[in-house]
C-alpha cells in the first residue's frame, strides 16, 4: 500500500474509465483527482505540487493529451504516464520525447498501471528546479515570448511555432548571450540524454531560424558555437 499523501491526477474524458481505475488505485492506497479536458487540468496543475504523479490520456476532445504535455512540460518535473487506445509507435516514441516517464495502451491492466506508478515513484527523487525556463514574458531583439500565454509575436505578428519549437526559443531567449549546448538543450527539450548522430534539436532550431526570418529577414538571432551549442545574440 502507498502512503497517504501519494495523490494522482488522471487526465481522461473517459468518466467511466477514469472511476474503474480510480476504485482500482484507490483500493491501493493512492488519492486521486480527476480532470477530463486539457483545461481542466492545467487548472489544477497550478497546484502541481499537490500531485505526486499524472496519468494522462493521448487522444482527447479539443487539446490531446500530446498538447498538453508539450504546454506543461518544461516548468513542471511531475512525473506523467501516458495512455493511448491508438497503440501506434509513433505516438509511443513522440510521448516519450516529449517527456513522458512510461507508456501503456488502452485499455489498460489496472494492476499493471499500478505496478508501472510504484516504479517511477520509486525512481522519481526530488528534481531541482529548472531556472532556465523564463517564468515571466521576455523581449529581445524585437521578439516578444510570453511564456505564460505560450505565444510569440514579432512587430505584432503572431509567430507560428510547435511546442517543441517555442521551448526552444523559449530557452534560448531566457538565456541570451549564454551558450546553451546541444546536450543540455537536447535533455531541457526533448528529455533524454544526446546520443552520437542525434541531430533532432539541430532540426528544432534550424525549424525556429526558418520561421524567425520570415519575419525577421536581416536578423540572425541565434548563432551556432561549433562544437558546443547555441546562443540567443543579445540585441541582435
Amino acid at each position: 500500500m502507498m502512503s497517504e499523501q501519494t495523490r494522482l491526477l488522471m487526465v481522461d474524458d473517459d468518466t467511466e474509465l477514469c472511476e474503474l481505475i480510480g476504485d482500482y488505485l484507490e483500493n491501493e492506497g493512492f488519492l486521486v483527482e480527476f480532470a477530463h479536458n486539457a483545461d481542466d487540468a492545467q487548472h489544477k496543475l497550478q497546484r502541481a505540487e499537490r500531485y505526486q504523479l499524472m496519468i494522462l490520456d493521448v487522444m482527447m476532445p479539443g487539446r490531446s493529451g500530446m498538447d498538453l504535455l508539450q504546454e506543461i512540460r518544461p516548468r513542471l518535473q511531475l512525473p506523467v504516464i501516458m495512455l493511448t487506445g491508438r497503440g501506434e509507435d509513433i505516438d509511443r516514441i513522440l510521448g516519450l520525447e516529449m517527456g513522458a516517464d512510461d507508456y501503456l495502451s488502452k485499455p489498460c491492466n489496472p494492476r499493471e498501471l499500478v505496478a508501472r506508478i510504484k516504479a517511477i515513484l520509486r525512481r522519481a527523487g526530488p528534481k531541482e528546479h529548472q531556472t532556465l525556463f523564463p517564468d515571466q514574458p521576455v523581449s529581445e531583439a524585437g521578439i516578444q515570448l510570453d511564456p505564460g500565454i505560450r505565444e510569440v509575436r514579432i512587430a505584432e505578428q503572431m509567430l507560428e511555432l510547435t511546442g517543441t519549437e517555442f521551448n526552444v526559443l523559449a530557452y534560448l531567449m531566457n538565456n541570451a548571450g549564454t551558450v546553451i549546448s546541444k546536450e543540455q538543450l537536447t535533455e531541457l527539450v526533448l528529455h533524454r540524454k544526446l546520443t552520437a548522430y542525434d541531430r533532432a534539436i539541430d532540426v528544432h532550431v534550424s525549424r525556429v531560424r526558418q520561421k524567425l526570418g520570415k519575419l525577421l529577414p536581416n536578423s540572425d538571432v541565434i548563432k551556432t558555437v561549433r562544437g558546443v551549442g547555441y546562443q540567443f545574440v543579445r540585441g541582435a
